[in-house]
């Protein structure tokens, strides 16, 4: 049960910080071109980029639930984040009744904002994990070194 608490506050967590990171792309349209719009863009650009945040972390635990960050490459974590824009596009399009056009521009748009998103979330976890301090208990974090880290630490460092 803990432990799917864990996720989901993960899953809000990443949906909070892509909702901060969608909102600040939807600044960028009224400042450089002064679209000024009934509905404020970086408010509706906050909501779906807080859904497409969940969505990723939903796909990450469906798929690559045993995987830890240090095994993940960026590419593999840009594709789960494409693929949820993807479905994030299809969710907008069904509920904006949107023809056949406006999906074929909106799905690229948003399979590549959320691949960037995706990107810069596995950037920030791993240099969060590299930042972290020893563990006080044993002295030292060997317990939490990868494999490659162990071999590299054990031949002296080379």
């Amino acid at each position: 049960m803990r432990k799917w608490l864990r996720r989901i506050g993960g899953a809000i967590g990443m949906g909070f910080t892509w909702a901060a990171a969608w909102f600040a792309a939807g600044l960028v349209p009224r400042w450089l071109f002064g679209f000024n719009t009934d509905v404020p863009f970086p408010l509706v650009f906050g909501v779906l980029g807080f859904i497409a945040g969940v969505t990723f972390s939903g796909l990450l635990v469906l798929f690559e639930g045993r995987r830890g960050f240090d095994q993940m490459t960026l590419s593999r974590f840009a594709g789960w984040g494409a693929m949820s824009g993807l479905l994030l596009s299809a969710l907008f399009a069904r509920a904006a009744s949107l023809g056949s056009g406006d999906v074929l521009v909106i799905a690229p748009t948003f399979a590549v904002a959320c691949a960037v998103c995706a990107s810069g979330s596995l950037a920030l976890a791993k240099r969060a994990k590299m930042r972290e301090l020893p563990d006080i208990r044993g002295g030292t974090a060997a317990g939490e070194l990868n494999d490659h880290e162990k071999r590299k630490l054990s031949s002296g460092g080379g």
